[in-house]
């Protein structure tokens, strides 16, 4: 079976200021999750699963899903805050109105994730490399396996000059990774690149590997993740904006010897939808990445 491609696409857009998501920056009116889309096709995936809203569902159908979906594989599953939550979970965080988070988001969908599959944002643009990559690793493995992978990126071709970005640095030896955590706030100060932690600023090299949240897992995986969230749940269900985030989890899982995560590279230099003047960037870069051949103009026949 050929392995499934993830997409987290149920996110607020709350720095954006909009439904970023399914904002067109294609020729056609594209969004950056059609590419993304179309790149997995092409690197060996069968099938797409979006993860959404229901509040955006009708707008999501109309104006991306429907023609994906005509163009292959393609289905969505809901991420709401009471998503997987017990009544009394749901009543306990009632104040709530975050999403839990990119752990929560895959669970959501843990029902249809019948092979290996890759889980992306729906805002970033990977590069082709990395589907490439992915799919065949994903192709490579078995449902029950334990070695699966991510694809790490180089700093300094993640950052934005809007604002700041949270990436996860990584550490990494033979191959695998060894651990990685969040920085939720990196920034450019000038020609330095700042990571705020811990309540300190310390400036970075910008070339530390860093994770895209573009990781490929087996389904294996997912009974770790739902244990992972059922801890985090005893100490952040009553938090108004603590999230479960997936690097740090794999980082648990990778320390504690439950599953090893094979470490693949590439140099893509990242491009995404997190700030409203992000967009025009996003257009032109399609624009001359479409100039180059990458990309024909429209980018589904149907």
């Amino acid at each position: 079976m050929k392995p499934i491609l993830l997409v987290m696409a149920a996110g607020m857009g709350s720095r954006y200021g909009g439904v970023k998501q399914i904002d067109g920056v294609g020729m056609h009116n594209e969004a950056l999750l059609d590419y993304s889309t179309y790149d997995a096709l092409q690197g060996g995936f069968g099938k797409v699963v979006f993860i959404i809203r229901k509040d955006i569902e009708k707008d999501f159908r109309s104006r991306i899903f429907d023609r994906i979906a005509a163009n292959c594989d393609a289905s969505y599953v809901f991420q709401e805050l009471d998503t997987l939550l017990t009544p009394e979970q749901v009543k306990a965080s009632a104040g709530r109105k975050k999403p839990w988070g990119t752990v929560h988001a895959v669970l959501s969908a843990k029902e249809v994730l019948d092979a290996p599959f890759c889980v992306i944002n729906s805002d970033d643009y990977y590069g082709r490399e990395a589907y490439r990559i992915m799919g065949k690793h994903l192709s490579s493995i078995s449902n029950d396996s334990t070695e699966h992978a991510m694809v790490g990126y180089v700093l300094k071709n993640t950052t934005s000059r809007s604002g700041s970005v949270s990436r996860a640095i990584c550490n990494v030896k033979d191959g695998h990774l060894v651990s990685m955590r969040e920085n939720k706030k990196i920034f450019h100060e000038g020609d330095k690149i700042i990571s705020s932690i811990d309540g300190e600023d310390r400036v970075l090299t910008g070339d530390e590997w860093v994770s895209m949240n573009y990781f490929g897992f087996s389904p294996a995986a997912l009974d770790f993740y739902q244990k992972y969230f059922d801890e985090f749940l005893k100490t952040g269900l009553t938090t108004e904006k603590e999230e479960c985030y997936l690097p740090e989890g794999a980082s648990v899982m990778v320390n504690k010897g439950i599953g090893r995560m094979r470490f693949y590279t590439t140099t893509e230099r990242w491009f995404g939808m997190t700030y409203q003047e992000d967009r025009q960037i996003v257009k032109d870069e399609l624009a001359k990445k479409i100039g180059e051949g990458v990309y024909p103009e429209k980018l589904w026949k149907h």
